[in-house]
Parts: C-alpha cells; structure tokens; sequence
C-alpha cells in the first residue's frame, strides 16, 4: 500500500524554504528574504560524453578560464570526458581553487548544445532571482569567504568547495524589481572602474616608458647640456680616469694579479664633451674584499638585508634585520655603508632589485649571496651606477648573458666588470644624479597614484557589499516583498526542492 505524500501549504513551503532568523548573516531590508542556494536552483544534472557524439560541435565553457567569458566551439570528439548539459542564463560557479573569483553566466547559445567542465557547479535560477544579480552575489566578498572557508584538499589549486554544503549556503532575494535595480547600478559602477582600470594601465606604461626615456638621456648627457654650457671648466672624466688608476696601482703596490689585455672599447654612440667610455670594473670594484672586523664581539647586533628586504618597485631597502655577528659572520656577503645591492639572480635581477645599503649598524652589513656588492671608486657618484645598474636597458643586458639551470639563472661576475658605460666628469655626474632623483621622486608620487589596483579592488568589494545588504539607495520598501514572486505567489512555493 503506497503512502500518499504529505503536501505542504505555502506557509510551510515558505517556512521550508527561508533562512531561520538566527541563522540569517546579517541583516536585509524588510522586504528582502534569506534562503539557501540549492531553494532556487532547479538544475537537474544532465551529463553528456561528447566523444559519443563525435562529428558535432558543441559550445564548451571550460576550466580555469575561457577567452573573454565566451566559450569554445570545438567538436565532440576532441572533449575526452564527461561534460554537463547547460543553457542559457545557467549560472556556473567554479568549485576549484575557490579563492580565485570565477563565476560566469550561460550566454545564449549559436545554434550548438551548450557543455560545462564538471568542475563549475551549475545554478539554474528560479524566477525568482535575477540572474545577473546572482553571479554578483556569488561574487560578492561575503559568498567568497563562504567558499574559502569550508573547502576540501590541500594547496591553493588542489583545493575545492564542497558543493553539497554550497548549496546550503544562504544567499539574499531583493525583490525581482529591486534584483534588477542593483544590477543596473552595479553594472554602471563597474563600468567606471573599469575605464579606471585602463586608464591607470595606460600610465603605467607611459611611466615606465618615461622613466626609461629619462635615463637614457642621462647617460647620453643630455639631462646636464644646460649645465655644461654654464660649467665649461671642468677636470674631464679621463682626468678621473686616470687618477682612480693611480691609486688603484699604488693599493697593489705592484703586486695585483696582471689582466688579460681587454679589447679596445667601440662607442656606442657620441659622447658629450669632457666624458669617456670606461668599463664598470675601471672605477667600480664589484665584490671587494671582505672589511677587517676580527675585534668584532660575536654578540654584537648587525644590520642583515635578506633579498625580500629590498623593493623591486622602489630601489630601496625596507624593514632590515637585525642579527648578531656570530650569525651573519661567515657564509653571507658582506658590504659597507654606501654599496650598491646589486642582485644576480632570476627573477630578482629582472625585477630591479637593486639599493644602496645605507643606515647600517656601524656602517657595515651582512646580506644574502645572491647580491653582488658594488663599491665605486673616490670620484664616482654611487647614485650614478646605482641608476645605471637598476635601469631597464642594463637588466636587458644583463638577463642575455645569464648563466646556470632555469630557475636559477645568474649574471656573471664578468658582465660587470666589463660593461661599457659613460662616465662623466665627477661634478657632472653629481648634477645628473641630482636631476634624476628629482625627477624619479615626482615619478614615483605620481606613480604611487596611479598604482591603486589593491584600492580597486577594496571598491569593488565595498560596492558589492552595499548591494547585497540593500544600501546602494535604490531599494523601495513599497515594493511587494520579496517573498511573493512575479505572479502574486508565495516564495516557497515557486521554489520547491
């Protein structure tokens, strides 16, 4: 004897289908409802195995990611393995990696059957939630967190939310009127931060583009013609030249190791009056002997600059360490107040991770092996090299002569040393470097202006917040509730599970 079904009346149906007061996130305007997730999808699994099917094309939206949310049309016998069945105005929530936003929506389709990886849990709105209006509230930061904080697995592209407890999650109804306001609003703010969006990658690349214009025009003595034509009477840079050759010889007292015969340097390009071609070795020792410092107590705290201490961005060293002596003593490099930084190391040396290490306890200092250490000569300007080394037309050199496995790729010693570079007068050098700090703190405040993608990011989520909480100012609690839908029935009712 078959047991007859209990039917619910549409008060039960609506108790049944409502988030408990108790249970609600936080509050919603009175005519708002809470419910779960799984109370207004009527997906019913449809699966496929499109290499059955293999002379017909079909629409497929894959994972991670699919070009410009448009799916792929590809033929069923390049699909290898099972597939769900979708349609338009499906909403697809990605269930990999859950910390990365990927929630799409089913566009209409070209004439094909529509397929999704197994990977997206598919939401089929019922009438009485938005579409659009749901792939914002799962994108929302309130839904993310939801989903990052209940997921199985272990690392973060291993990791997946558990759809069977998605689907219990609460979500908020405005009513559909109030659904489709929001949309409207959202989608116009996030239009504006969009063209934001561009706006700031355009001068992103003009800074950076005008940054390396800058440089280039340093070492070409452009920056200084003005000043020289004020400043005529200058020793010359092959007058420094040879006075730094003159001490270099009287340090070795004859006794340094003799070079081999480097060949005549070829110009790159005509220099200003009063400078000459040099390479770096000539007035720039690049990892010099370590200082005496064997009366040093082992407990004597030192200044330590770890390579995540210094700024790719910036040049410039933030938050160093502090160690002591008998820590830092062997098996670190050493350098002194006034050295350039210099790393050597993929991907480190192509970010610019360059500084002058100054503030140093005692002034000197203890570092990571991957930085080669420059000390330039009496008469030359640490700033110049260290705007020279940093800039980007040296770190393209420099990545062409990297040596050693992927991943850990390293430039030579012997690429310094020997790198041709212009060396002006020593006054003329101070001037540039002068000019170009000027110039660079301009940069980077305009710069620290333009870089507001972490700030963007915080306005997407504020605006998202205020939607899903009715704050955006454009819900009308005249509006019939939200838990009678379109036709004057009960919410529960036109959502049964």
């Amino acid at each position: 004897m078959s047991v007859k079904k209990k039917t619910l009346t549409p008060e039960a149906m609506l108790r049944d289908a409502l988030v408990p007061e108790e249970e609600q996130p936080y509050q919603v305007p009175g005519n708002w409802a809470w419910t779960r997730l799984n109370t207004i999808n009527s997906n019913k699994a449809r699966n496929i195995i499109p290499n059955k099917h293999p002379e017909e094309l079909f629409e497929l939206y894959s994972v991670p990611s699919f070009s410009e949310e448009k799916p792929e049309v590809i033929l069923g016998a390049e699909i290898g393995s099972n597939k769900q069945l979708v349609s338009n105005n499906d909403v697809l929530l990605c269930k990999i990696n859950p910390r990365i936003n990927r929630v799409w929506i089913v566009g209409q389709n070209n004439g094909y059957r529509q397929l999704a990886s197994t990977e997206w849990i598919v939401i089929k709105p019922q009438e009485v939630m938005e579409p659009q209006f749901l792939l914002y509230c799962l994108r929302s930061r309130y839904f993310r967190n939801l989903l990052t904080s209940n997921v199985s697995g272990v690392g973060g592209s291993l990791t997946r939310s558990r759809p069977k407890e998605v689907e219990l999650y609460p979500v908020p109804i405005p009513p559909l009127t109030e659904q489709k306001r929001i949309v409207t609003r959202v989608e116009s703010l996030l239009d504006k931060i969009n063209q934001a969006k561009e706006l700031i990658a355009e001068a992103r690349e003009t800074f950076a583009d005008r940054r390396a214009a800058i440089l280039a025009k340093a070492f070409h003595g452009e920056l200084t013609k003005k000043w020289r034509e004020q400043n005529p009477d200058n020793e010359s840079a092959e007058t420094l030249l040879e006075r730094i050759k003159e001490e270099k010889a009287k340090l070795s007292n004859g006794k340094g190791r003799k070079q081999a015969e480097l060949p005549t340097i070829d110009p790159p390009y005509e220099l200003p009056k009063g400078w000459c071609w040099v390479r770096m070795g000539d007035i720039v020792d690049v990892n010099p002997p370590k200082i005496g410092i064997s009366d040093l107590s082992d407990e004597q705290i030192c200044t330590f600059i770890p390579m995540s201490s210094i700024s790719a961005e910036t040049g410039s060293i933030t938050a160093p360490e502090q160690r002591i002596f008998s820590k830092v003593k062997q098996g670190y490099t050493n350098f002194l107040k006034g050295d350039i930084l210099f790393a050597k190391i993929t991907p480190c040396m192509e970010n610019g991770k360059c500084a002058i290490a100054n503030e140093l306890i005692n002034d000197f200092g203890y570092g990571s092996t991957e930085f080669y250490v420059l000390r330039p000569k009496d008469g030359i300007n640490n700033r110049y090299i260290y705007h020279l080394v940093r800039s980007e037309k040296f770190r393209i050199d420099a990545k062409y002569v990297m040596t050693g496995a992927v991943g850990q790729q390293r430039v030579p010693k012997s690429f310094l040393e020997n790198y041709i570079i212009a060396l002006p007068p020593e006054l003329e050098q101070n001037e540039i470097v002068k000019i170009i700090d000027d110039i660079v703190e301009i940069e980077d405040k305009i710069n620290s202006i333009i870089k507001m993608e972490d700030t963007i990011e915080l306005f997407i989520n504020s605006v998202l917040t205020k939607a899903f909480r009715g704050q955006l100012g454009t819900n009308d609690l005249r509006e019939e509730s939200a838990l009678k839908n379109s036709k004057g029935n009960y919410f529960g009712a036109a959502c049964k599970r």
